[in-house]
C-alpha cells in the first residue's frame, strides 16, 4: 500500500513538473513573440516616417533641396560641381530619333566661375515655387514693403483666388516663371508629349490671365532629377527650341518639406551660402503650408541688404544657374 502511495505521489509530482515546464515554455514563447512584434513595429514606424518625408519632398513641394554645393535629388545626393552634362552620342542619335540642333537661349555658369572673391557684389535672386496661395499674397506684401523684386515659378491654379495673384506678380514688377501646370511628377514626366502639353497649357494660361508670355521655367525636382520617364536631355531640348530658359538653384532655404527649419534657420541657411557666390539663385516656397517662410522673408531681406547684396528679379541678363547646362543639349 505504501509503495502504491509513493508511486502515485511520484506520478503527481512529475505531472506537476511537466505542467510547470509547459507553462514556462508558453510564457517564453509569448514574451518572445511580443518582443519581436515590438521590434518589427518600431522598424516599420521608422520606415514609414522616412517614406513620408520623401513623399513630402517629391510631391508636396515639387522641389529638391540643395545644401551648399550639394544637390539632394529625391534621396540621391549629388554635387553640383560634379554634375556631368549629358549629350547624346552620334551612335545614340543614329539609333533613335535625332533632333534638330537648336541654340539654347541661355546656359548655366560653371560653379567655379561663380565663386565669390573679396569685394565682389553678391547678386541674389529670391525665387519662390509651388504657388500661388494665400502665402504668396503675404510674401508680395512684404516684398512691396521692402521695395524688393523677386521671381515666382508658379503652377496652374484657376479661379478667383489665384488669378489676381498672377496679375499682381506681374503688375508689381516681379518675374513670372513656370513650374508646371499640374505640379504632379507622374503627369508631367509621363512622356515627352505630356511634358510639352503641360508647359504649353501653363504658358498659354498665364498669358491669358496676365498678358505676359513667360519664358522662364523650373523643372519640378530640378534639371538633373532621376524620376522622369523621359530623358531630361529630351525635355531640355524642347525648352531650348521653345526659347525658354530654365533655372535650377545653388542656395536653398531648406523650406521644401513640412518638417522645415525655423524662421531663423531659414535666414541662416540662405545667408550662409550666399556669401560663397557672385550669383545666388535661392530656392524658396510659397505653398499653402509655408507660413514659416513668410515669417522669415523680412528678416532675410534685412540680412542680405546688411551684407551689401543686390536682390534682383530674374531677367535676360541674369547669370543662369543650371545643374544640367542648356548648352550640353543643342
Amino acid at each position: 500500500m505504501q509503495d502504491m502511495d509513493k508511486e502515485l505521489e511520484s506520478s503527481q509530482q512529475k505531472r506537476k513538473k511537466r505542467i510547470a515546464n509547459m507553462r514556462k515554455g508558453i510564457l517564453f514563447f509569448v514574451a518572445g513573440w511580443i518582443f519581436l512584434s515590438i521590434i518589427l513595429i518600431l522598424f516599420l514606424l521608422v520606415k514609414i516616417i522616412s517614406i513620408d518625408k520623401k513623399i513630402d519632398s517629391w510631391t508636396a513641394n515639387g522641389g529638391a533641396p540643395v545644401m551648399g554645393d550639394v544637390l539632394v535629388v529625391h534621396g540621391a545626393v549629388q554635387n553640383l560641381e560634379d554634375t556631368e552634362d549629358s549629350v547624346p552620342t552620334e551612335q545614340e542619335a543614329d539609333d533613335g530619333d535625332a533632333w534638330e540642333k537648336v541654340t539654347p537661349p541661355a546656359t548655366g555658369i560653371d560653379q567655379e566661375e561663380n565663386r565669390a572673391e573679396k569685394n565682389d557684389v553678391h547678386k541674389v535672386y529670391l525665387t519662390f515655387e509651388d504657388g500661388p496661395s494665400e502665402n504668396t499674397a503675404a510674401i508680395l506684401d512684404i516684398l512691396r514693403e521692402y521695395q524688393v523684386k523677386a521671381t515666382f515659378f508658379v503652377t496652374g491654379k484657376e479661379g478667383e483666388e489665384a488669378e489676381p495673384l498672377y496679375r499682381r506678380i506681374v503688375e508689381e514688377g516681379h518675374t513670372l516663371g513656370m513650374h508646371s501646370y499640374s505640379n504632379k511628377y507622374s503627369v508631367i514626366y509621363q512622356s515627352q508629349e505630356a511634358f510639352e502639353e503641360d508647359v504649353h497649357k501653363l504658358q498659354d494660361y498665364l498669358e491669358q490671365v496676365t498678358g505676359v508670355k513667360s519664358s522662364y521655367y523650373r523643372f519640378p525636382g530640378g534639371s538633373s532629377n532621376p524620376i522622369s520617364n523621359v530623358s531630361m536631355e529630351t525635355l531640355i531640348h524642347f525648352l531650348n527650341k521653345e526659347g525658354i530658359t530654365y533655372y535650377d538653384w545653388n542656395v536653398s532655404a531648406g523650406d521644401e518639406t513640412t518638417s522645415a527649419y525655423t524662421m531663423q534657420e531659414i535666414v541662416e541657411n540662405v545667408t550662409g551660402d550666399v556669401v560663397k557666390y557672385k550669383t545666388s539663385v535661392v530656392l524658396l516656397h510659397d505653398g499653402a503650408d509655408k507660413e514659416t517662410t513668410v515669417e522669415a522673408i523680412g528678416a532675410l531681406i534685412e540680412e542680405l541688404q546688411a551684407m551689401g547684396a543686390e536682390i534682383l528679379p530674374i531677367d535676360q541678363d541674369t547669370q543662369v544657374i543650371q545643374s544640367v547646362k542648356a548648352a550640353s543639349v543643342e
